[in-house]
């Protein structure tokens, strides 16, 4: 059942006890008055609905409280339970005095049926209101249980829906972090690579510049060397060229005193010889002539010596003398 139809329940339950409450409580009034009126003094026959309108007052008060307590879920303790009973047993006194006084039965039967009504009424009401309270806590437990399931459910999707959703972020921010990471690798990867090449390039350009270093440097000293060398040879050919022009120049001046000597010689000889004493050959004349002119000899005395003509002598002395600056040309060049 719903809440809307536990709460037409209890307002039916409600309705019919105090319709039968205020039916009781009537006929109460109208069965005890004419009883209290026969036994109280005529002066006062006008408080004769005083005590059945007191007793059902209580009846009422018992009824109200115990519903109210019921609804709220509460108990009044063992007083309560005294009073409804004592009012239900004095209301059913009460209302079946007279015809037990008068000792007819079927007339304590017939208003014995009201306060019993009244009484079972108050009990059965009572304790439906119990079951209802009881059914409503239940109800309303299962409510709060369900609504707590609910919430539970909710605040777990919820939280569950957060913790995707926080997943999601840090997916996201693990992949972009990576991503980073994977970027800057990436980077550092580039620069570690350029920084590598350059590195390489620089230490091929060393390499280059140390071998041309080297090739220069070799050159160098292999244009050094043959510089010393070709300094060497030349001081060498100079120191030989020297030494032959000394040698040439000591053979020279050798030959010449050679020369000299022989001329001298030959001079002394030809001097010594005298003038010819009969014409010499021409090869013998010729010798004379040449001895004779290299002795600076005169051409007449030249003439005597061999006793050709002086015109002949004169041509062969010019003829020496032609052929002597070859001859001195040549000996210079060797």
């Amino acid at each position: 059942m719903n809440g809307v139809q536990i709460g037409s329940a209890e307002r039916a339950l409600s309705v019919g006890t105090w319709l039968i409450v205020s039916g009781a409580m009537l006929y109460s009034v109208l069965t005890v008055t004419p009883l209290m009126r026969a036994h109280t003094a005529d002066e006062w026959d006008w408080t004769a609905p005083i005590l059945p309108i007191v007793v059902d007052a209580a009846v009422v008060i018992v009824v109200r409280l115990d519903s109210v307590l019921a609804r709220l879920g509460g108990h009044g303790g063992r007083w309560p339970v005294v009073l409804r009973w004592m009012t239900g047993g004095m209301t059913l006194a009460l209302n079946v005095a007279d015809s037990a006084l008068r000792k007819d039965l079927v007339g304590v039967a017939v208003h014995a049926v009201a306060p019993l009504l009244l009484i079972v009424t108050a009990e059965t009401g009572l304790a439906y209101r119990r079951a209802i309270t009881d059914a409503l806590a239940t109800a309303q437990q299962r409510e709060r249980a369900e609504r707590a399931e609910r919430e539970k459910a909710a605040a777990e999707r919820t939280e569950a829906a957060e913790k995707r959703a926080r997943e999601a972020r840090e997916f996201e921010a693990r992949m972009a972090r990576e991503q980073r990471e994977h970027e800057a690798s990436l980077v550092r990867e580039q620069a570690e690579r350029e920084e590598r090449a350059r590195r390489e390039e620089r230490e091929r350009s060393e390499a280059a510049e140390r071998a041309q270093r080297e090739v220069r440097e070799r050159a160098e000293r292999e244009r050094e060397q043959q510089r010393i060398e070709r300094e060497r040879r030349e001081r060498e050919a100079t120191e030989r060229a020297a030494k032959e022009r000394r040698e040439r120049e000591e053979r020279a001046a050798r030959e010449q005193r050679e020369r000299e000597e022989r001329a001298e010689r030959e001079r002394a000889a030809l001097l010594a010889a005298g003038p010819a004493s009969v014409k010499q050959s021409e090869e013998q004349a010729r010798k004379t002539v040449a001895a004779a002119f290299r002795a600076s000899v005169p051409v007449r005395q030249a003439a005597e010596l061999c006793g050709w003509s002086v015109g002949w002598v004169s041509t062969r002395y010019q003829e020496l003398r032609d052929t002597a600056p070859a001859r001195s040309l040549e000996g210079a060049a060797q």
